[in-house]
């Protein structure tokens, strides 16, 4: 009888739990596509026309297919500025980013570091409390910086988080290979070049992938610093060309030629600006579930 019961017991059980993986799915699919479908939406506008839109802007896949958005985009010459600004950010900045980064988070993550952990408190004080953008402004104008490519550059040499980030992964790492460096007579600089950074790829190619994205997406020191529309980034070309198609909607078609879709361009910008990195994140993926999680863990 108890034996009955208890079988009895494993049955109910087993039926409940598949109850609850049904319901859990339907929930993680409800969950999925409300995710998906803004980003499908943006896709179906930025391929739509204008009276398509206003007729209904929830379009998932337009009717009128058509590629005027992207070519009013394309023939605009700011764009290519803005390609150009950025791809410059991104090859001068992410190695200036990482070569601050790498050697102030090896040096504060050695143990025989003097005043170590007072170091790490002024940093750690910077994420919270910061000088502000005026004395920056004003040591950019005393460098000769203002309206140029530099003020940006050295404006967001370091972030303080993903500084925390990697001192707290390189203190994760053995103590005896780099006491054994030093046995052979190995420098601090060998010690970080020849061991180091060859086992902290999952860091390293994390960090790289949160400069690369910030500074793709760099509009803020830009903003500030920059005048000249020859140094203007990506972000703040297709800023301008978007402003300037909301602006030419208010005159006709006959005055202005074709008529411009301001939320087809706008729709376009947006998936302009994510493609180039939504094509490299797949080849970093692989570090960066690893190194942001190693990094997180307090030193």
């Amino acid at each position: 009888m108890e034996k009955a019961k208890t079988v009895y017991k494993k049955r109910n059980f087993t039926n409940r739990i598949e109850i609850l993986d049904i319901i859990l799915l339907i929930f993680l699919t409800i969950w999925a596509l409300l995710i998906i479908m803004p980003f499908i939406n943006v896709i179906g506008i930025s391929f739509a026309t204008e009276y398509e839109y206003y007729n209904s802007p929830l379009i998932l896949i337009p009717k009128n297919f058509t590629f005027f958005n992207y070519e009013s985009l394309i023939m605009d010459g700011r764009i290519w500025i803005g390609y150009r600004t950025t791809i410059i950010y991104l090859l001068v900045g992410v190695p200036i980013n990482m070569f601050l980064t790498v050697t102030m988070a090896y040096g504060l993550s050695r143990p025989n570091l003097p005043f170590r952990k007072y170091f790490v408190y002024f940093i750690v004080f910077t994420m919270m409390f910061n000088g502000g953008i005026i004395p920056l402004y004003l040591l950019m104008k005393q460098l000769k910086f203002i309206n140029t490519m530099w003020a940006v550059l050295l404006g967001a040499g370091l972030n303080s988080f993903y500084l925390i980030v990697m001192r707290n992964y390189f203190m994760q790492l053995p103590v005896s290979l780099i006491e054994s460096a030093k046995l052979n007579g190995a420098s601090e600089l060998r010690i970080l070049i020849s061991i180091v950074l060859p086992i902290s790829m999952p860091i390293i190619a994390t960090i790289i992938l949160f400069y690369s994205v910030d500074r793709w997406n760099e509009w803020y020191y830009s903003m500030i610093f920059v005048r000249k529309k020859g140094v203007l980034p990506l972000q703040l070309a297709l800023r301008s060309i978007v402003m300037e198609s909301q602006q030419s909607e208010q005159f006709s078609a006959s005055v202005t030629g074709p008529r411009k879709f301001s939320e087809g361009m706008k729709m376009g910008a947006v998936i302009v600006t994510m493609l180039p990195i939504m094509c490299v994140f797949p080849f970093l993926q692989k570090y960066f579930v690893k190194g942001i999680l190693i990094g997180a863990i307090k030193g």
